[in-house]
């Protein structure tokens, strides 16, 4: 290894070597093998952390390389207009860092640096970004593990920012090469153009509610597993139940009477069973964490009307609500029901039309809660005592929409039967009509609560 001062010199972009700047400020250099290093820096001063200096300088022949950077990077020019914004886009992130591209209006290439994940590296970052820009500027980055903190971040320093549903960002089928570098380029090129749709961000306290529904959720999946547990132990040492349906209170007491020979056996089934029990103490919790969520100000009302439905009781009517919150956005049933991926597929051109299986797109929670509601409609629809109880004291408007839903549907459903289509296709076409029912009650409730007189 050796090093060079930095003063006045130009390294060769096709080198074989990596370079980057010590805490001194000199250039170092060393071989890497299959890396391209960037440009001498043509300028006497020590770049930052984000590969962004005072002073820009393009390589000559227009190589792409970061000015002043310890990172190599590839060259293609955006198509977008950059007459008032430039843009930020990230991608390629991780939990320790981002990738991040930047496209100034006044030149050709892209500015591509890494920015730590930290709040400290972040805002630093941002800060520098702005006091650089010639203009406003806007940021955005694909919706993925990292959730929402990065938007808040940003929105809180007074900038905008925007979450890309990574599903709908245009692909090129011949392109057959994906990087981090290439993806946060195509971003930041596609959203100049407009061409992205943006994911509805929750606020803090809704998203803080969406978890709490997601634990319970995870908690019924624990208890689910634990059962499978006892089961495929107990069926592989030959014990099998024959007196009914597992898990009622007659199956847990013979779970109870069970006693091995070997004291291993024991040990391992006692394992079992104790994680059985745990987790079902923690779904307690849970429903009973969940039942006073949906008995707040912001819940309640809303969770009574749609408990007006049948087979949607409090948990079902409050995991739909804090996975939509805002039922507006969407301007018909239609849209709706694709968001929740209940529409088939299709791929028909001129006179050739071909349909396939629903595309499955969007939030997979709700589409499944409605499959399960879409099972009690496969009988006649006659009000319970338990349905006729949960419509005590509510609005008029709201069960009369749940009634003309639950004739509908039961009709439906065994009309659909009756055709002789299988019992998945059934549920399915009855959950996406389902679902055009819900967003018609959500919207016409936030109507009338808009057209209600204000008290002052």
């Amino acid at each position: 290894m050796r090093t060079l001062k930095c003063k006045n010199h130009h390294i060769t972009p096709i080198d074989t070597r990596m370079y980057y700047y010590d805490n001194k400020g000199r250039m170092t250099i060393s071989r890497k093998y299959g890396t391209t290093g960037p440009t001498g820096c043509k300028s006497r001063h020590k770049p930052d952390n984000y590969g962004l200096c005072d002073k820009v300088y393009v390589a000559p022949a227009n190589r792409g390389l970061l000015h002043c950077g310890n990172r190599a990077a590839y060259n293609t020019k955006g198509t977008g207009r950059y007459e008032q914004y430039y843009n930020i886009c990230r991608n390629g992130y991780t939990q320790k860092q981002h990738k991040a591209a930047i496209k100034y209006p006044d030149r050709d290439n892209v500015v591509e640096f890494t920015i730590k994940n930290t709040p400290s590296d972040i805002k630093r970052a941002v800060k520098k970004i702005a006091r650089q820009a010639p203009g406003p500027v806007e940021f955005c980055y694909e919706a993925g593990v990292c959730g929402f903190s990065l938007k808040r971040r940003i929105e809180a320093l007074g900038f905008k920012c925007a979450v890309i549903a990574p599903s709908l960002v245009p692909v090129k089928p011949g392109v057959r090469i994906k990087t981090d570098r290439r993806d946060a380029k195509k971003l930041q090129e596609y959203y100049s153009a407009g061409l992205l749709t943006e994911v509805h961000a929750p606020n803090e306290k809704q998203e803080a509610d969406r978890e709490l529904v997601r634990l319970r959720e995870t908690a019924r999946k624990d208890v689910q597993r634990a059962q499978h547990h006892i089961l495929k132990f107990l069926n592989r040492h030959s014990y099998i139940y024959h007196q009914g349906n597992h898990w009622t209170d007659k199956h847990i007491t013979w779970l109870r009477g069970i006693n091995f020979e070997e004291p291993a056996l024991n040990e391992v089934f006692e394992a079992y069973f104790a994680q059985y029990i745990n987790c079902c103490e923690r779904l307690d919790r849970c429903d009973r964490r969940v039942e006073a969520l949906a008995e707040t100000d912001d819940y309640r009302e809303m969770v009574g009307i749609l408990s007006c439905f049948h087979g949607i009781k409090t948990i079902t009517a409050i995991s739909i609500l804090v996975e939509i919150f805002d039922f507006a956005r969407f301007e018909s049933a239609p849209a709706f029901m694709s968001y929740l991926g209940l529409t088939p597929k299709e791929d028909s051109s001129g006179e050739s039309e071909k349909k396939g299986p629903i595309t499955k797109a969007g939030n997979k929670r709700v589409r499944r809660l409605l499959n399960e509601t879409a099972h009690h409609y496969r009988h006649r629809y006659v009000p319970s005592k338990a349905l006729k109880k949960r419509r005590e004291s509510r609005p008029q408007w709201g069960i009369e929409i749940a009634d003309r839903a639950g004739q509908r549907l039961s009709y439906r459903h065994r009309y659909l039967r009756a055709r002789g289509k299988i019992l998945v296709k059934a549920n399915i076409a009855v959950a996406r009509e389902l679902a055009g029912f819900i967003w018609f009650t959500a919207t016409q409730y936030y109507a009338r609560k808009q057209a209600q007189p204000q008290k002052v």
